[in-house]
Formats: C-alpha cells, sequence, structure tokens
C-alpha cells in the first residue's frame, strides 16, 4: 500500500491537524482568532468556554463593588468562601475574630463596707493587669440605695462594658434581669456585725493610717463633740447611730433594692438568703479570708489565679496594713449585748452565710476551726492603740498580719 503524503501547513512545515480539521468546521487560516498554537495545544478552547469565563469574572466584579459600597461582603460571597474553604485575604482584611471569653464574662463585687473590701479591691487591681480582665470600678462610695431610673442606668453602665469585666461598689443587690439584661455573677465578703460597725464606728471619726486627716475629708461635717463621742454612751444612750435602722447594714445588700430590704424584719433576712443561694457565686466570711481567696482562685480562675501569693506578699502587706482603722476603744460588756440584740437579724444571717462557707470549704477539703455555730457572738474587740504612728510590720509573721487585717 502506497504511503499517505503528510499533509503540508500553508506557513511550512507539518500540518497540526493531519487527520483533517477538528469538527465544526474547517482548519483555521492565517489571521484567524481560533488559530491553534502547535507549541501548546493545551490552550485550545471553544466559544462558550470563553463566555463563561466572562460571565464569572463580571459576577465577582459586581460582587467587589457591592462589598464596598455596603462596607462588607454580600451573602452570596460569605456562603461562596463557606463552599470553596477559607479564604486568606477574608482571614486578613474581615472582621477580628470573636474574643474567648472566660466563663463567666461578668461579675459583679457589690462589697459590704468594713469588710475587707479595700484590701481585695487592692489585689483586684494587681490581678487586672496580670490577667487582662476590665476592671470597673466606681467612684461613688456613699450611695448604695438606688432610684429605679439610676438601677436602669447603672445597669446598663455594667452591661455595656467590655467584657470580661469585674464590676465593684458599695451598692445593694441589683437584678439585671429585672431589667432585661443578663444577670451576672456576684461574689461578696461579709463580718461579724458587731466588729464592722465597731470598725465603721471608728472609721468615720478617725479614718485610717492612710493619711492622717483622711476622716477629716470623709466626715467634715462633723461636730466635734459628735466626733468624740463615747461608744459607751452612743449605744447606751441610743443614738441614732448606734441603733436601728442604722445597725441593719449586711442584710440590705443582698436583700436588693426593694423598700422593704431596708426595714429589719424576717422578710429582708429571708430574701437575703434566697439572693445568696440564688445569685451570688461565693460569700466569704473576713475572719477566714485566706480561705476565701482560695476558694475564689478555684471557682474564678481567669480573674484569681494567683491572688494568695500575691496576699502573703511581704511589700502587699505593708498596703494592707495602712487600711487598718485607728484609735478604736473597746465597748462595755453591757454594751455589747445590746449591739448583739440591737442586731439579732444581721446575726441570724451572718451564722446561715457562715454555715454555708464551711459547707463549701468542706467540698474542696478545707477544714474549719468551728464547727458548729456559737451560741452567742465571739468576736474579737481590739485594744486601743497606743501609738500615733504606722505599724512597723516588717518583722510580723502571719497571724499578725491576719489580725490587723481583722481589725479593720
Amino acid at each position: 500500500m502506497k504511503k499517505k503524503q503528510q499533509q503540508q501547513h500553508p506557513g511550512g512545515g507539518a500540518d497540526p491537524w493531519p487527520h483533517g480539521a477538528p469538527l465544526g468546521g474547517a482548519p483555521p487560516g492565517p489571521g484567524s482568532w481560533r488559530r491553534r498554537v502547535s507549541l501548546l495545544p493545551f490552550l485550545r478552547f471553544s466559544l462558550r468556554d470563553y463566555g463563561f469565563c466572562m460571565a464569572v469574572l463580571l459576577v465577582f466584579c459586581l460582587g467587589s463593588l457591592f462589598y464596598q459600597l455596603s462596607g462588607g461582603p454580600p451573602r452570596f460571597l460569605l456562603d461562596l468562601r463557606q463552599y470553596l474553604g477559607n479564604s486568606t485575604y477574608l482571614d486578613d482584611h474581615g472582621p477580628p475574630p470573636s474574643k474567648v471569653l472566660p466563663f463567666p464574662s461578668q461579675v459583679v463585687y457589690n462589697r459590704v463596707g468594713k469588710c475587707g473590701s479595700r484590701t481585695v479591691v487592692l489585689l483586684l487591681r494587681i490581678l487586672s493587669e496580670k490577667h487582662g480582665f476590665n476592671l470597673v470600678t466606681s467612684d461613688i462610695h456613699n450611695k448604695t440605695r438606688l432610684t429605679k431610673n439610676e438601677q436602669m442606668e447603672l445597669i446598663k453602665n455594667i452591661s455595656t462594658a467590655e467584657q470580661p469585666y469585674l464590676f465593684t461598689r458599695h451598692v445593694h443587690f441589683l437584678n439585671f434581669s429585672r431589667f432585661g439584661g443578663d444577670q451576672p455573677v456576684y461574689i461578696n465578703i461579709i463580718r461579724d456585725p458587731v466588729n464592722r460597725f465597731l470598725s465603721n464606728y471608728f472609721f468615720r471619726r478617725f479614718g485610717d493610717w492612710r493619711g492622717e486627716q483622711n476622716h477629716m475629708i470623709r466626715t467634715p461635717s462633723m461636730r466635734q463633740e459628735e466626733r468624740y463621742l463615747d461608744i459607751n454612751e452612743c449605744i447606751l444612750e441610743n443614738y441614732p447611730e448606734c441603733s436601728n435602722p442604722r445597725l441593719f447594714y449586711i442584710i440590705p445588700y443582698f436583700c436588693g433594692q426593694h423598700p422593704r430590704c431596708r426595714e429589719p424584719g424576717e422578710w429582708a433576712l429571708e430574701r437575703a438568703k434566697l439572693n445568696v443561694n440564688e445569685n451570688f457565686l461565693l460569700v466569704g466570711i473576713l475572719e477566714e479570708l485566706e480561705d476565701v481567696l482560695l476558694l475564689l482562685e478555684r471557682f474564678l480562675p481567669h480573674y484569681f489565679k494567683g491572688v494568695l501569693s500575691i496576699y502573703k506578699d511581704p511589700e502587699h502587706r505593708k498596703l494592707g496594713n495602712m487600711t487598718v482603722t485607728v484609735k478604736k476603744t473597746v465597748p462595755s460588756p453591757e454594751a455589747v449585748q445590746i449591739l448583739y440584740q440591737r442586731m439579732r437579724y444581721e446575726y441570724e444571717f451572718y451564722h446561715y452565710v457562715k454555715e454555708q462557707f464551711h459547707l463549701l470549704k468542706r467540698k474542696f477539703g478545707l477544714k474549719s476551726h468551728v464547727s458548729r455555730p456559737p451560741l452567742r457572738p465571739q468576736f474579737f474587740i481590739p485594744t486601743p492603740l497606743e501609738t500615733e504612728e504606722p505599724i512597723d510590720d516588717e518583722n510580723q509573721d502571719d497571724e499578725k498580719w491576719l489580725e490587723d487585717i481583722y481589725k479593720r
């Protein structure tokens, strides 16, 4: 058989389609837009392929224009990203990823006055810088009871704080859910009611070691005869400062903003207990402050990790001693007994919280020194200070430091 002669290309050389023109038409001639390049045979495409590529390009151009006009990617581009997988471009230029928040990320410490709150706030300032949470404080120290509008405004300000946050202020319990907000986790610390009253009585008159005249700044309008009023006379003569409702102080911090929460009685007591059970993660006892800090570190590690080591640091001890109330004197046993009778609801609440706190300690393997609540209050009454100078505590041991903390 005769061999077929190889067809020649018009431009010279072998014809790239030796078996004839491709389907759909004659072989292209010189100058045709459908010319096939012999060196790149994979670039062959049809008119339909070209139209599809142009359509895809048009869609992405319109999508890019819509993205710039609306300030964000359209929904179909987001769906396309999900279909195709993660995009490096969107990761670099899109919104930052949401911050992983600890649980809980909203904590409120509505601190009770003269219950170690200044010591805890000093610790929180150090911890907030160390752990990076938002410590929100307030310059208002003497307004614990709020109107409805004031409650709404304060709850709004707290709820809009950057999370995770810990808000602290002397304020009675706030019900966030009543005003449509997310209820935060509450923590607090209380102490023996008579000890708290005595600490506050002398602090208002003579301040502490942080400044010689800080009591004059806190109570500038107090008359001299009132400032130096003997504590026994105040109690035995039933002065307003040493009687109810002024002595009914701790329970309203847990009862809330209802007017009946400020009336000494069973209603306020039971409501305070209910709120402790439902809204407070921990209510500690100042007389066992180290155990309180240890439990806070276990319950809220994002906020309180390492708090016990900071608390025991000698430098912090010096700062803590500056908050000790000065010029305390000892009331007579008769005056103390009268206080105990006037504060019977406060003591019932104090013993209830103490029992709950000891139960919590036992669950975590911490031993309590008191197995059952005493029949009558066992409070520590400090002796009068014999020096006008700050206490030199360079050689103090741990027990002396705790004693000074509890004196406040």
